[in-house]
């Protein structure tokens, strides 16, 4: 699956120039095979760390929207969402040290910044969300 997840975000970065949070609902949604519809992708647009403000990383953001998704067609109630949106933000601060953009980009940010420095950052956190989602829905 990782092999899988790593060649997917390279594709997505290098070949579509496209944000963590995209990739991150792009992936998830492959991974779950749940369709997503394009004008959900384009609400992602400036979900990298709230438009390069560096705040709450994209992939957080796209992992939670997905969540949102793949949780609602299984039937589960807003609460149950809440509440599983609520645990994964818990889980991957604790497994990350983070939830913001700032704090998590590998280097910091500077304008000689090579592109897709998150890219490794990328692959464990969409691995991450994969795992988190499969244990809630079992």
């Amino acid at each position: 699956m990782q092999e899988r997840i790593k060649n997917r975000v390279h594709e997505l970065y290098w070949n579509d120039d496209i944000n963590c949070a995209r990739t991150a609902i792009i992936c998830l949604s492959e991974l779950f095979d749940t369709a997503v519809e394009p004008q959900t992708i384009w609400s992602a647009v400036g979900l990298h760390g709230a438009g390069g403000y560096r705040a709450q990383c994209g992939l957080v953001e796209g992992s939670l929207m997905f969540i949102g998704i793949y949780l609602h067609m299984l039937g589960k109630t807003e609460n149950e969402i809440v509440s599983a949106c609520y645990d994964f933000a818990s889980a991957f601060e604790k497994a990350f040290g983070s939830l913001r953009c700032f704090e998590l980009r590998p280097t910091g940010f500077s304008e000689n910044d090579p592109p897709h420095m998150c890219e490794k950052l990328t692959c464990n956190g969409i691995g991450f969300a994969y795992k988190y989602i499969l244990e809630i829905t079992k």
